[in-house]
């Protein structure tokens, strides 16, 4: 069998549902609504494998309908994340910047399946658990069952980049490093270390270092809400879309 068929077929089908307006970790607002900024990167995300569809692909009858399966959800993660933004606003100073910071990734010219690679391994597995951490709970809902993508996510387009011999670039270490930071500015240093800036940035250090980050080992045991303090239209939908 396909080694992308393998790590395609661990995903679970969800519905992203419209959530209710919560309250956010005290200290972390600033920085989630930077967060919640870049889901302007989601879109571009699929563009880019897209990009990467036209060009020369590893010989695994497996790539094409992974990639696919995966520019599918790119859509998915874009509505649920409207959902959140639907229900807490946001900051235009924000959308603004993180608009000039899509533009960044659009434009480095690396190969589009190893930036998303880079993206997603360095920057959406940092700010996933910060939302877990920090959010409310239709955050922490949205972005359990984004991470369950992003897992295979990763492994696909990390998979592909190696297959495909594209090496990272001193240009997209600094970006991801940038990409970071500049979400996590409004922090400070804190004992809390969910709200300790340095921690996030040592965080994607790691990740896009090593692939793994130590101090986010008990992402698993994030408080997640139960489904007797859940308002249904917080709870998503599981199994076949229609």
């Amino acid at each position: 069998m396909s080694n992308y068929l393998k790590v395609m077929s661990r995903k679970r089908t969800w519905t992203p549902v419209a959530v209710t307006k919560g309250e956010f970790k005290v200290g972390a607002e600033d920085a989630l609504f930077r967060a919640l900024a870049l889901r302007t990167l989601e879109l571009p995300v699929k563009d880019m494998l897209r990009q990467g569809l036209e060009r020369d692909l590893p010989d695994d009858p497996g790539v094409i309908p992974a990639l696919q399966s995966n520019m599918a959800d790119e859509d998915k993660h874009d509505l649920a994340l409207g959902y959140v933004v639907a229900a807490h606003g946001t900051v235009d100073k924000y959308e603004r910047e993180a608009n000039r910071i899509r533009e960044a990734w659009i434009s480095d010219p690396s190969h589009p399946i190893l930036k998303t690679a880079i993206l997603e391994r360095s920057v959406f597995f940092v700010l996933l658990p910060f939302f877990r951490f920090n959010g409310d709970v239709g955050l922490r809902t949205v972005a359990a069952d984004i991470s369950r993508d992003e897992q295979t996510h990763v492994a696909l387009h990390a998979m592909c980049a190696h297959d495909l011999n594209e090496k990272t670039t001193p240009a997209l270490n600094r970006l991801r490093r940038a990409t970071v930071s500049w979400v996590m500015d409004g922090l400070g240093t804190s004992d809390d270390k969910h709200l300790d800036k340095d921690f996030w940035l040592k965080s994607s250090d790691n990740l896009y270092s090593s692939g793994k980050a130590p101090g986010l080992a008990d992402t698993q045991r994030a408080r997640m809400p139960s489904f007797f303090e859940t308002a249904n239209v917080n709870l998503p939908k599981y199994g076949k879309t229609a």
